[in-house]
C-alpha cells in the first residue's frame, strides 16, 4: 500500500553521491539500465540515485543506502556498444521506504525528505557561519590547485542560502563518497555547517602539512 505524498520510482544505485543541483554525467551500458533508461525518457525523465554501501554497480546484490535524491535527465544520447551518454542534474532528497523487486531494475517506493525545521534566533550568524565555510574551502582548492591537484576551481558560484549551498559545498569539495552521503542524511542545517566544518578541518591541517613540505596527501575517508 502506497500512502499519501509516496510514490513509486525508478533508482538507479551508484558508487557515487548526488547531491540536489549538482551535475552528474552517466554511461548507461548495462542492459536493465538501458531498459529503465529508454522507459524513463518516454515518460518522467526522473529517477532516483542511491549510493553503494557494498557492493558493485554492475550484476545486482548490491547494499544500498536509504537516502537518495532525485535525478532528472538533461540530456541522453546513444553511444558506442548499444549504451547510453546521459546528463542528469540532482533535485529534491528522498527516503527509501521500501525496494521492490528488481523488474527488470531496480524501483522503490520512496517520499521526499525536507529538511527538519530549527528555532533560529538570528539567522546572519547561520548565514555568517556559511560564507565563512565558502572562504575557507575557495581557499583549500586554491592550494590543492597549486600542489598539483586535480581539483575544482576556487572561483566557483553557489547559493548564498544556507540550506542549498551546503549541498553545493559537498559536491564541489574533495570529499569521499562517504562523507558526501553523511552530508546528504543530515536534515538540518546546522548539522550540515558543522560537518562541512569537520571535513574542511581535517584536509586544511592536511594541505598545511604538505605546503610546509612535509609531503603526504590529501582527502578525507569515506
Amino acid at each position: 500500500m502506497i500512502r499519501e505524498g509516496q510514490r513509486t520510482e525508478a533508482m538507479f544505485p551508484l558508487g557515487t553521491v548526488l547531491l540536489p543541483t549538482a551535475f552528474l554525467p552517466l554511461n548507461v551500458f548495462e542492459s536493465r539500465y538501458r531498459t529503465m533508461l529508454v522507459d524513463l525518457l518516454e515518460g518522467s525523465r526522473r529517477f532516483g540515485v542511491v549510493l553503494i554501501e557494498r557492493g558493485s554497480e554492475v550484476g545486482g546484490g548490491e547494499v544500498r543506502t536509504e537516502v537518495g535524491t532525485m535525478a532528472r535527465i538533461v540530456d541522453a544520447r546513444p553511444a558506442a556498444d548499444s549504451g547510453w551518454s546521459v546528463a542528469v542534474v540532482g533535485m529534491q532528497r528522498i527516503q527509501v521506504l521500501r525496494w521492490l523487486p528488481d523488474d527488470p531494475y531496480p524501483t522503490a517506493v520512496v517520499e521526499d525528505l525536507p529538511d527538519v525545521e530549527e528555532a533560529v534566533e538570528d539567522a546572519s550568524v547561520e548565514t555568517t557561519r556559511f560564507r565563512d565555510l565558502v572562504a575557507r574551502q575557495r581557499r583549500l582548492l586554491a592550494h590543492l590547485s597549486e600542489l598539483g591537484q586535480s581539483v575544482m576551481a576556487s572561483t566557483f558560484e553557489c547559493s548564498e542560502d544556507p540550506a542549498l549551498g551546503t549541498f553545493q559545498l559537498a559536491a564541489l569539495g574533495p570529499f569521499g563518497p562517504f562523507d558526501r552521503q553523511r552530508l546528504l542524511t543530515a536534515t538540518r542545517v546546522s548539522d550540515r555547517l558543522g560537518l562541512l566544518d569537520g571535513y574542511l578541518g581535517d584536509l586544511e591541517a592536511v594541505v598545511a602539512h604538505r605546503m610546509d613540505g612535509n609531503g603526504g596527501g590529501a582527502g578525507t575517508q569515506g
